[in-house]
């Protein structure tokens, strides 16, 4: 896959546009494609709760949405610029071709870097534009997350191997078991405020946001332990299912 650079999205269609871009260029079990899809029906459902008033602060939802979005193509673009990406998504990049890991893995730990990380910074993003403070957007911010639980529900039950697969693996009941999106999302939400308050701070802002990055990609590094059929095969190999 090869891409010129652009700039950031600049509204919620500009986002769609992207991803809809990478769904046609990525193979279709690359790591990246499984959570592209996965996010993409999520940006259609905040695109249409947008359209139909379901939010507080349509604006400065829209503008979440947007900054949270752009901080998931940065990450592609720095990695396909062969830039070093977050911490965070650098799990789901190494490993997105290995054999031995499941779809519902690269789905979880794609939603477990741009959730535990990229909302966080996102909300500071937005209140710096906004010129409010991270309570002024709780409400939505909460909405929002209504539509990723409702996501990640449905991303759980297509994408779990079936019952004969899943007693061959049945560690992964465990991995994914002991990660939770609501867990994610109170952290990201405390995280969100915490930075905001560090935002006068430089260098301590800047550790807080590098130790948060590093944690989440730890996590995502255990999300994407290999557990398939194939998990003797090498981390370049081509994933078929």
């Amino acid at each position: 896959m090869t891409t010129a650079w652009r700039p950031d999205p600049l509204d919620v269609e500009q986002v769609l546009s992207r991803m809809r871009g990478l769904n046609s260029v990525l193979p279709h079990g690359d790591g990246v494609a499984v959570f592209n899809r996965v996010y993409l029906s999520v940006t259609e459902e905040v695109r249409r709760r947008l359209a139909a008033g379901a939010f507080a602060d349509p604006r400065a939802a829209g503008e979440l949405a947007v900054r949270f979005a752009g901080r998931y193509l940065a990450a592609l673009e720095d990695d396909l610029a062969g830039r070093r990406a977050p911490a965070c998504w650098r799990p789901l990049l190494l490993f997105r071709r290995h054999p031995g890991i499941l779809p519902v893995q690269f789905a979880l730990a794609g939603v477990n870097a741009h959730v535990g990380h990229d909302l966080a910074l996102a909300v500071v993003d937005t209140c710096r534009a906004t010129g409010c403070g991270p309570r002024a957007l709780e409400g939505d911010f909460d909405r929002i997350g209504e539509v990723l639980t409702s996501i990640e529900e449905r991303v759980r039950e297509e994408l779990m191997p079936g019952p004969d697969l899943l007693e061959a693996a049945d560690p992964l009941t465990h991995v994914l078991g002991a990660w939770s999106l609501a867990r994610a999302r109170d952290a990201a939400w405390a995280a969100s405020r915490l930075l905001w308050a560090l935002r006068g701070v430089q260098d301590t802002y800047e550790e807080c946001a590098t130790r948060l990055d590093a944690g989440v990609g730890l996590v995502g590094r255990f999300l994407l332990t290999p557990l398939g059929p194939q998990s003797s095969g090498s981390s370049t190999g081509a994933i078929s299912w």
